[in-house]
């Protein structure tokens, strides 16, 4: 087709990607250059593509060399990282530049918490009331200031010290002091802020925040037909087209009335490092198509999604919401309280939207009566509480995503897929939505800092995209960029395949098959004793004093029914302890109802012959299900015992797959 045409127009994204795609068709398609036209939009409306049409240029090869640059590093580390791992720790394991300082981020935040030691302090709030009018205007306050200071109990005593001698002195209204505070709207969304908005909202991992999203970009049969609900899903820019700006005043105005509408647009700049800024921020194609008005038509993740990128945009260009904030200091001797109260004059935006948090705040405020300087007060009643500091939280993805960005780690279209790898790679498990490292983070991040500790840098991206914007800006040629990180990213690696030692240890305990000493070597499921003769023998045993528990395990010791030569024993695997054949690999004969006893919940409730187990999914999540599968497919998510729910079944892909599970996490199906 492009040979037959008098011109071929290349309307790819207009950051580095996008220029180097329009520059690999040119070269794909091998037509004189006078032929090929570049044009580029950031916001798919009929002025931006009326005007980039009116404005064509020539495929600029800076930004082709600059993405040619990231993509051959990006690669190399990968390329050459990976076997090193896989060979030095276990098989399975990778390396890369994004993924590995996911990761690092995950075990330092986990060693943090570790080390962190609580410390004691307390707390004294005094209930008061206002002198002359007891059982009235009660509001409380709370301990701030001791002689000046700030207020720092740390131990019971001190506590009961503070609180005799509050009990006994006189209370007043030092100073009452009113403000109107102002609180603006949040940008549309950016990939990023969808994925941690749709964390801490909607429960949502990231994976199946781009699944819904792709499923709305992608369109869905309305009455008009098929429709494009959002714009394009993948973007680092919080700029929404004029047309849509212009719009978006329209139905604010319409459903809300002018005093919710600025006098002018909100505009918003990209706060992530090294926003390229491609396309527009996330936002409905249409605002007229209200979340109720297209609800029939969508799913049930599309329709919360959808309503979550409506309501964000349309907020994003309403007026500040407005509060009216009192503080009240008390004056209690050597002593001062504090209490404080805010009260919305104005919803403004969050009559639409408010943002939510990665950990949610106590926002209740103290209600204060009318209070004026020199008030006297009588003390009602005065709480001494304990308390310990806390260790900072672990990661959700949605807080992973957001250090990943501020760190310059990533791309937007590349924030779910990190999350997926670093969960099927086994470097974490999702517990309580917060990811957690496994011991293979551990050791695969504690030999890449102590070995490469470059790579696993969080400002070593930072670092690299100067260059890269260097290289794109035409300051430096991109050869000599990816020389200058290879060759001493290759030496280490060759010096690491010979000086790393493998995370194996020999012992003198003897494989029964083979004859050949067993090795203590490190595997998914942590540490094992496996054949120094592998692959030609695959024999595995756990380690001493580590074998499963025998005695509740049903089977063990009697003769193999499969082969009759050997005997049923205790085995633990990656989905915990089962009965098997001492003479694998030989025989894999496999006993299937040997949970144990604490394991199994009665008589299967769908086919009656079975015993409901307790199993483990492929993401390392426990379910309920019959013991006779495949032949029975009952399965649920509630332990037996508690109260079931609706569609808490687990899905099962074929016959082979146990189940799968939500990346949220959320115990959904």
């Amino acid at each position: 087709a492009a040979k037959r045409a008098d011109q071929v127009w290349l309307a790819t994204d207009l950051d580095r990607e996008g220029e180097a795609i329009a520059w690999h068709i040119a070269e794909y398609v091998n037509l004189p250059e006078d032929r090929f036209r570049r044009v580029t939009f950031s916001e798919i409306t009929q002025s931006a593509i009326e005007e980039a049409f009116a404005h064509p240029r020539r495929i600029n090869l800076d930004l082709v060399n600059a993405q040619q640059a990231r993509r051959v590093i990006d690669r190399l580390v990968g390329y050459k990282l990976s076997p090193l791992v896989a060979s030095k720790i276990r098989r399975g394991l990778s390396a890369g530049r994004v993924q590995s300082v996911a990761v690092r981020l995950v075990v330092d935040r986990e060693r943090e918490i570790d080390a962190f030691t609580a410390e004691e302090y307390w707390s004294l709030t005094a209930q008061l009331e206002r002198e002359r009018e007891q059982g009235s205007g009660s509001f409380a306050a709370e301990l701030t200031r001791i002689d000046g200071e700030k207020a720092r109990i740390g131990s019971e005593g001190e506590a009961r010290q503070h609180e005799a001698a509050l009990r006994e002195a006189a209370y007043a209204v030092e100073k009452v002091t009113r403000s109107e505070r102002k609180r603006s709207a949040a940008p549309p969304f950016t990939t990023s802020t969808l994925q941690q908005e749709a964390s801490r909202k909607l429960g949502f991992g990231a994976r199946r925040t781009m699944s819904a999203a792709q499923r709305l970009y992608e369109g869905v049969a309305l009455a008009e037909g098929q429709v494009g609900l959002i714009s394009y899903m993948r973007t680092d820019s919080v700029a929404m087209a004029s047309s849509a700006v212009a719009e978006a005043r329209q139905v604010i105005t319409g459903r809300y009335g002018g005093d919710f509408v600025p006098r002018r647009p909100n505009a918003y700049r990209a706060r992530s490092r090294g926003a390229q800024e491609a396309h527009e921020a996330i936002r409905p194609s249409s605002f007229a198509r209200t979340p109720e008005s297209v609800r029939p038509h969508l799913k049930s993740d599309e329709y919360r999604l959808y309503e979550l990128i409506w309501r964000r945009a349309l907020a994003s260009q309403m007026v500040p919401a407005r509060f009216e904030q009192v503080g009240v200091d008390v004056n209690a001797g050597r002593y001062t309280l504090h209490a404080g109260a805010s009260k919305r004059v104005f919803d403004g935006y969050q009559a639409v939207y408010v943002e939510g948090r990665d950990d949610e705040e106590d926002e209740r405020l103290t209600v204060l009566p009318a209070l004026n300087d020199g008030d006297p007060l009588r003390l009602a009643d005065l709480l001494a509480e304990q308390h310990f500091t806390q260790p900072p939280p672990r990661f959700t993805e949605a807080s992973l995503i957001k250090l990943l960005e501020e760190h310059g780690i990533g791309r937007p279209s590349t924030y779910a897929p990190i999350m997926e790898t670093i969960r099927e790679r086994g470097y974490v498990t999702l517990e309580d939505r917060r990811l957690t490292p496994t011991e293979s983070a551990h050791r695969v991040t504690d030999l890449l800092v102590e070995h490469f500790p470059e790579i696993v840098d969080p400002d070593f991206t930072a670092r690299m995209e100067d260059q890269l914007d260097d290289v794109a800006a035409g300051a430096h040629e991109w050869v000599p960029v990816v020389r200058d990180f290879y060759t001493p990213f290759a030496a280490k690696v060759n010096e690491g395949r010979q000086t790393i030692a493998k995370q194996v240890e020999m012992t003198d305990i003897i494989c029964p098959l083979s004859g050949h000493p067993l090795l203590k070597r490190f595997g998914r499921n942590g540490w094992f004793l496996g054949c120094s003769g592998y692959p030609e023998c695959k024999y595995t045993q756990p380690l001493p004093g580590e074998e499963p528990e025998a005695v509740d395990l049903p089977g063990v010791g009697e003769t193999c029914p499969e082969c009759g030569q050997g005997h049923l024993a205790a085995k633990h695997g990656r989905f915990g302890p089962f009965v098997g054949c001492d003479r694998y690999p030989e025989c894999k004969y496999i006993k299937k109802d040997a949970a144990p006893a604490s394991e199994r919940f009665g008589p299967c409730p769908q086919c009656g012959q079975g015993t409901v187990t307790s199993k483990r999914s492929r993401r390392g999540r426990t379910f309920w299900g019959c013991d006779r599968y495949p032949d029975c497919d009952y399965s649920t998510w509630t332990r037996p015992g508690t109260e079931a729910r609706n569609g808490d079944a687990p899905k099962r892909r074929g016959r082979r797959a146990v189940a799968a599970v939500a990346s949220d996490g959320d115990g959904r199906a």
